[in-house]
């Protein structure tokens, strides 16, 4: 840490917030631990005890953490380097506490809050997700039991690098924080069903309307006959009275 405060400006809050959480896990417990590299604070290798109870247990995995300068305002990358099954290795893996998902990230959280995130998702299916593998129980299991011989050429042995101290207890707090997460996950790699198109018209519509056009057109043939009948009618009795008028003048002369 010494060499980090000197490579840094301590006064930028980002450095300032990566200094207080390295101190905060420079203790490696049995669940998880992480760490700096010694020349880059904003690169963090963990390591993780797979979850209790699933086709992780019993295995080892280990990771970078690849935090951006606006940390904590934007979310860190997080990349599985230990073959497992659940996650592609050596490539950032989709999570809603991730990089791929800047609009969920919230600056409250942090590393720890990641490694829990991490430790969380592993059972879950994958559904297709950026960086997702679908292994079969039987190949996790055997992922799992080779992991703990993987070495990290900046590291080591994972397997040396946990403890046998027990992780602070998860909060309240930390456990709201997670099943939103984890709901988050959820809601992301469950595939939402697509719109429906609305349906077509019945066909009993323009079944009505194809019936009723020859009436109409019928209906309107017949009224310009009975109008041009008025018509002439009209015309027909102007023109006897105008005679009858014209005949009487002419008897008077």
């Amino acid at each position: 840490m010494a060499e980090i405060s000197e490579k840094y400006n301590t006064k930028c809050p980002g450095v300032k917030r990566l200094m207080r959480e390295a101190l905060e896990l420079a203790e490696a417990t049995e669940e998880y631990c992480a760490r700096p590299l010694e020349d880059n604070l904003f690169e963090w290798h963990f390591t993780v005890q797979g979850p209790k109870g699933t086709d992780f247990e019993g295995g080892i995995y280990h990771g970078r953490i690849l935090l951006p300068k606006e940390y904590p305002m934007h979310p860190p990358h997080i990349i599985l380097l230990t073959p497992n099954g659940r996650f592609e290795v050596n490539k950032k893996i989709c999570l809603s506490i991730s990089g791929h998902h800047p609009e969920t990230w919230q600056p409250s959280w942090s590393i720890r809050t990641a490694l829990l995130a991490l430790i969380a998702f592993m059972p879950t299916p994958a559904e297709g997700t950026i960086g997702s593998l679908d292994y079969t129980p039987a190949e996790r299991k055997s992922l799992a039991k080779k992991s703990v011989n993987w070495s990290c050429p900046h590291c080591g042995e994972i397997k040396t690098l946990l403890s046998s101290t027990a992780a602070k207890p998860i909060t309240e707090e930390e456990k709201t924080v997670l099943n939103q997460i984890a709901f988050k996950g959820e809601d992301e790699q469950t595939p939402k069903p697509q719109p429906q198109p609305e349906e077509a018209p019945q066909e009993a519509e323009p079944q009505v309307l194809e019936s009723s056009e020859p009436i109409t057109g019928f209906l309107d043939q017949l009224t310009e006959i009975l109008v041009a009948l008025l018509v002439g009618a009209i015309c027909i009795f102007v023109y006897r009275r105008w005679n009858a008028y014209y005949a009487a003048t002419e008897a008077e002369l």
